[in-house]
């Protein structure tokens, strides 16, 4: 049958980590021995002081239509979070916008923020759905490829020779999603500045600012004063620092008008996010106690990045990498094992494996570089060291090598 969709999605592709995923509980399911390295989410149990809440506010009839920019408790709740992340600067929990998950705050952003004729410029290599997203606003996402010397990260100068005068913003995320890289506060300053030089809107997604492996948690656009943020929305969430990615929360904290809109645009599509996930994600914000469930997460993924990071210099030595400063990804390069007629992209590399060693990860073509892969180390240390010994046979098997012993 001949079906004609809509121009809205002649650029939508699916999204190649919910692909991965999908494939390998396929294997998993017809017995296949797959270790999957691919997901993009803790392997921690949500705490349980936040599962009880939600628990709670089912058993007291908190189950119906919630307010749709988000219950008052839980704005105030993050706000006040927010607040201590970054020193104790005011954060207004009337420009606060909870969705369903950080990528719906994403998308309510772009749609608010631009449309048709647009250019929204996109640090390469970035998460998959970045520029799906925006082409969904009708608007041209525009990928500025980072520098290797720089933990492919962008400077302004980068920034600068891709701008044009059609161009509308900026998405910028950091911790970084696949490579782990972090921008510094000076790196992050210079880039506000720089965007509020040329009136640019500001989208920082900052959903892995707490899974940082230095003091505190990473930089952030709140680190600076209001009069030097200009037009900026800030992306957070809970469900990566308190492991509670099906229960779907996330926010986006806007200008009061910016905010209002997106408010707005909510209650055509999805309307308030879930109500007893809403008063879980409360006891996350809002419970100090917490933060030793998140203290303990971050510690065991710190030891886990060291276990990968150890593993590639002892035992792939030859394999350049961009060493993980948070987040919970190792992205690593391939393109030294391409040959004519053999593996030219790292999708094949990744299929490859997965054929021949049973791992799943993540190839860079799905984050606009196909010369990496992204390896996920949100996994058991069992699972880690099972998949790396997988992996160094695989690439010793096309470097023509004998595997270790």
């Amino acid at each position: 049958m001949s079906v004609r969709l809509s121009k809205n999605l002649e650029h939508l592709r699916p999204s190649e980590t919910v692909s991965i995923n999908m494939e390998t509980q396929r294997r998993r399911a017809a017995g296949e021995d797959v270790i999957d390295l691919s997901a993009g989410e803790p392997d921690f149990e949500t705490p349980r002081a936040i599962a009880e809440a939600g628990i709670r506010a089912i058993q007291q009839g908190k189950t119906k239509y919630p307010a749709t920019p988000g219950i008052l408790d839980l704005r105030a709740a993050a706000a006040r979070h927010l607040s201590l992340l970054s020193g104790g600067r005011p954060v207004n929990a009337d420009h606060i916008v909870v969705s369903t998950g950080a990528k719906q705050s994403l998308f309510n952003a772009c749609m608010t923020l631009f449309g048709p004729g647009d250019r929204v410029l996109i640090p390469s290599p970035a998460w998959v759905s970045y520029p799906q997203i925006v082409h969904l606003a009708r608007a041209e996402p525009v990928l500025v490829p980072g520098e290797l010397e720089w933990s492919l990260k962008v400077d302004v100068r980068a920034l600068e020779k891709h701008r044009d005068t059609r161009t509308a913003g900026l998405i910028l995320c950091s911790p970084v999603n696949p490579t782990g890289a972090v921008y510094t506060r000076a790196e992050l300053k210079a880039i506000v500045d720089w965007a509020r030089q040329h009136e640019l809107w500001l989208i920082s997604d900052e959903i892995y600012r707490r899974i940082h492996y230095g003091s505190g948690p990473a930089p952030s656009v709140l680190d600076l004063p209001d009069d030097q943020l200009g037009k900026t929305v800030l992306i957070y969430g809970a469900s990566k620092a308190y492991a509670m990615t099906g229960w779907r929360i996330g926010l986006a904290l806007a200008p009061g008008p910016v905010a209002k809109a997106m408010s707005a645009l909510q209650t055509h599509v999805t309307s308030g996010a879930n109500h007893p996930a809403q008063w879980a994600a409360v006891t996350a914000f809002g419970d100090e106690r917490l933060e030793a469930d998140v203290a303990h997460m971050v510690e065991a993924f710190r030891n886990r990045r060291d276990l990968v990071v150890q593993h590639f210099r002892r035992h792939l030595p030859g394999v350049e990498f961009i060493e993980p400063l948070g987040a919970f990804y190792f992205f690593f390069r391939v393109d030294s094992y391409f040959s004519p007629g053999g593996i030219t992209t790292a999708a094949q590399f990744c299929e490859r494996l997965m054929a021949d060693e049973g791992v799943a990860v993540v190839p860079g073509d799905a984050f606009g570089d196909p010369r990496w892969v992204r390896l996920s180390y949100a996994a058991s240390e069992r699972d880690l060291n099972g998949a790396l010994e997988r992996l160094t046979r695989f690439v010793r098997v096309l470097e023509g090598a004998p595997a270790p012993a």
